[in-house]
């Protein structure tokens, strides 16, 4: 029999954009990461992943801990599917159930990656201020400010975007912004001021699966989870379906 005492086994699901990605911790450590690219595939491909990672490990989602999602905001669709997975997982192998916040897992990726150093020239013990920027349509973006530890500084907004946007914070040190919704902030920012401040620095990060696993683990200690019954993602605004384009 597999010896699991000792173990604590999180399953990771990440939704919130058009790719999607699972993951396998083992308290903070990242065991094992699939990632797929393929844009809205989450109905089709999320479980068939899980279900691999899983395998490939000889484990059973009763041998964890807990199951963890990424909780948003992003895609209305992309979120959904995961929250539903999660909690089928959750109640399924009678396991804890834990969210994540969308931004908190770019944060925790670009960190992960190296971002700050590589893009922005951060010194170890130098202060910045990480901006996770989702793209919510036109020059609108979820956001928030999160320290160098990946802790969320500012309230989580939907904020359009102008060129004196963050002119404050620009004023007082280096900001990464990363994410989807970074590069048209940089856009903008050349267009209209013919330049960039700098203290501004710009990297696109998709949100992966491995962005969960500390906050997940935390939580986990903490005992912080959520119903299965009455969970719901983050959508921070309403979805608002399209209209047909079929004639009536």
């Amino acid at each position: 029999m597999k010896e699991l005492q000792g173990h604590d086994y999180i399953i990771l699901l990440e939704t919130a954009t058009d790719s999607c990605s699972v993951a396998l911790s083992d308290g903070e450590s990242l065991i094992s990461e699939k990632y797929s690219a393929v844009q809205k595939a989450h109905d089709t491909l999320l479980a068939k992943i899980t279900e691999e990672i899983l395998q490939e490990h000889g484990l059973k989602a009763t041998d964890c801990k807990a199951v963890a999602v990424s909780s948003g905001p992003g895609s209305y669709m992309g979120l959904r599917i995961a929250a539903s997975l999660a909690k089928g997982l959750a109640y399924g192998a009678d396991i804890d159930l834990i969210s994540v916040g969308t931004l908190d897992v770019i944060a925790q990726c670009a960190i992960d990656s190296g971002l700050p150093e590589k893009v922005a020239g951060i010194e170890k013990g130098e202060n910045f201020t990480i901006v996770p920027m989702i793209d919510a349509g036109r020059m609108e973006v979820y956001t928030a400010n999160y320290s160098p530890e990946c802790e969320e500084l500012t309230k989580i907004e939907a904020k359009v975007l102008n060129s004196g946007s963050y002119k404050e914070e620009l004023s007082k040190g280096k900001i990464l912004f990363t994410g989807n919704g970074a590069e048209k902030f940089r856009r903008m920012l050349e267009q209209e001021l013919g330049t960039i401040p700098e203290n501004a620095f710009f990297a696109e990060q998709i949100p992966h699966a491995s962005g969960l696993r500390i906050k997940a683990y935390r939580a986990l200690q903490k005992g912080l989870k959520e119903d299965c019954a009455y969970f719901q993602p983050f959508y921070l605004k309403d979805f608002i379906p399209g209209k047909s384009k079929k004639l009536l």
